[in-house]
């Protein structure tokens, strides 16, 4: 059997390469993480800031009207889902006139984003579809406007099946 010593230049050189590889392997991985999620909640968070003080004013305003609005949402089994908001003022009368729009958003993905476009089926009742909505954890962000103002907004988390 005819068998090479191992010297102290190959240890070197084994320990060389190996750390060589986990660090290659380590810096790969990191700029591929960073560059498909960089980590960011807003894309800018300056902007944000800017209207942080309107957004808390519009929730005490909407705080103030003190009214109920109620949605449901389920998935059909062709893959859609179906939206249905109920409005009604603080004295329990219906509300019309609104303008709803709602939002299905991924917690971790806002690429599969998808708008929902409510109209007014009755007095006080909006419905809207989406189509192709995955099973799984939504956001489902509900937005009312009267006279081009934003006067209702919900954000609640759902579980579709």
């Amino acid at each position: 059997m005819s068998s090479k010593p191992l010297t102290g230049t190959k240890v070197f050189l084994m320990l060389v390469a190996f750390f060589g590889l986990v660090i290659g392997v380590n810096v790969t991985m990191m700029k591929l993480a960073i560059a498909t999620l960089p980590g960011t909640d807003v894309d800018s968070p300056y902007a944000a800031g800017l209207v942080y003080d309107r957004e808390i004013s519009a929730a005490q305003d909407q705080a103030a009207r003190k009214w109920k609005v109620n949605a449901h949402i389920e998935r059909r089994n062709d893959g859609g889902a179906s939206v249905q908001v109920e409005a009604r003022d603080a004295g329990g009368q219906p509300i019309s006139g609104l303008k709803f729009g709602g939002r299905l958003e991924r917690p971790t993905d806002k690429r599969a984003d998808l708008a929902v476009e409510l109209t007014e089926a009755g007095i006080g009742l909006y419905r809207g579809s989406a189509a192709s909505v995955a099973p799984g954890q939504w956001d489902l962000v509900i937005e009312g406007e009267a006279r081009g103002m934003r006067v209702f907004m919900s954000r609640n988390r759902v579980i579709l099946n």
